[in-house]
């Protein structure tokens, strides 16, 4: 059997109701086997909902992907075998059965599944520093350049100013929407 020796998001099947519990057990599982190192991530899909109830707003987690937990890992013999067995996963979603290794997420559905939930995956990181000139790639600013002011790693957003009829423009962007001024 082929390993996988980089981290990747699996799609893990339990029994609807149970996807915090799962959480829970699998952390404890992972902490308690040692297994930090190739178990990361376990996340349950979940969004805020507002209810009223009784006269009341009320915020609900609402699950939206009611039986199912999203896991990231180094799929291992060992992690594979850890995590199969935790109470309430019934199995990996992607997987043939008859103890085969499940299939990965893709990279874009995985970035799609957390901007959804309103976390970023996979920012890359900005190769330039506050002080540079960066072209606009997508936004209503297309096209035009600006000045860094400031950078946030962790958001992978930045400040840039651009000048918009005469005068100086804040706006913030992710990564992704800029690219550097090649300097010459």
């Amino acid at each position: 059997m082929v390993e996988s020796v980089e981290k990747q998001w699996y799609v893990l099947h339990t029994y609807s109701g149970y996807e915090n519990k799962v959480k829970e057990n699998l952390e404890s599982r992972r902490d308690s086997m040692g297994m930090q190192d190739f178990i990361f991530d376990i996340v349950v899909p979940e969004t805020e909902k507002h209810e009223v109830k009784n006269g009341k707003d009320k915020v609900v987690m609402d699950k939206t992907f009611p039986g199912y937990v999203l896991v990231q890992m180094v799929m291992t013999n060992r992690a594979w075998y850890v995590v199969r067995n935790t109470p309430g996963v019934t199995g990996f979603i992607g997987s043939h059965g008859q103890g085969s290794k499940p299939n990965p997420l893709l990279p874009d559905e995985v970035d799609r599944v957390m901007e959804n939930l309103g976390m970023k995956q996979n920012i890359q990181p900005l190769d330039s520093q506050v002080g540079d000139t960066v072209t606009i790639t997508e936004g209503a600013f297309k096209d035009l350049s600006g000045k860094i002011t400031s950078i946030d790693n962790e958001k992978g957003k930045l400040k840039v100013n651009i000048d918009m009829f005469g005068r100086e423009t804040s706006t913030e962007l992710d990564f992704n929407q800029v690219k550097p001024i090649a300097h010459e």
